[in-house]
């Protein structure tokens, strides 16, 4: 199977962007990394990027504030020039604009740290511990033009206990991110995945369960 050429866009440290090259060099993700692109310099996942031989771009958005369509083409300008079919957020922290969607159509995942529609946005650990929900988890999603909103992909499950905090949560879900990024991008590359209105459906999925989960 031909690996499919993957751009990550990222602010941070890139813990997801690591899982991802990791799970690339164990072979069991059919992926190449083209390029990481983030809009921080100082971001360390350019670094994990270098690490390994893959090109890392700062594109700076100082200079695009209120020209959010602009910036996006400048994304989309790299991302294409390295042959990209592929784009993850991985801790993107920009509202992309319908420029990048548009040139990246069902293309374009990111990992949300909540099981969505619950909790959109930031801080979402802790709205779950505020609203005393027993579950939590993540969600890998294709973008659309609004927040947290495109057809869901993946989601793993984490019980919420008693004791925790945000931080606490936040620790053992992404435990979780890093399975599931890797393994929604494995089912793209496998051409298993197909859009029908908000719905995903995957090739070879599940249609029958009596599994369930209980939280006390």
């Amino acid at each position: 199977m031909k690996k499919i050429k993957i751009g990550v866009l990222v602010s941070g440290r890139g813990s997801n962007l690591q899982a991802v090259i990791d799970n690339i060099g164990n072979g069991s993700l059919t992926a190449e990394v083209a390029v990481v692109i983030s809009d921080q310099a100082d971001a360390y996942a350019l670094e994990r990027a270098r690490t390994h031989n893959i090109p890392a771009v700062h594109i700076s958005a100082r200079d695009y504030k209120g020209k959010r369509e602009e910036y996006d083409g400048l994304l989309v300008q790299e991302l294409r020039k390295h042959g990209v079919d592929l784009v993850i957020l991985a801790g993107f922290m920009r509202i992309i604009t319908g420029t990048l969607v548009k040139a990246f159509p069902n293309r374009i995942m990111n990992i949300h740290p909540a099981l969505l529609p619950s909790f959109p946005g930031l801080h979402v650990q802790k709205a779950a511990i505020d609203h005393g929900v027993k579950f939590s988890g993540c969600t890998v999603h294709f973008v659309d033009e609004g927040m947290d909103t495109g057809p869901i992909i993946i989601q793993a499950i984490v019980p919420v206990l008693d004791n925790d905090t945000e931080d606490t949560l936040a620790a053992r879900i992404l435990k979780q991110e890093h399975r599931i990024f890797s393994r929604a991008i494995q089912l793209f590359a496998e051409g298993k995945l197909t859009v029908e209105g908000r719905i995903v459906k995957v090739a070879g999925g599940r249609t029958e369960s009596d599994d369930h989960l209980f939280n006390p």
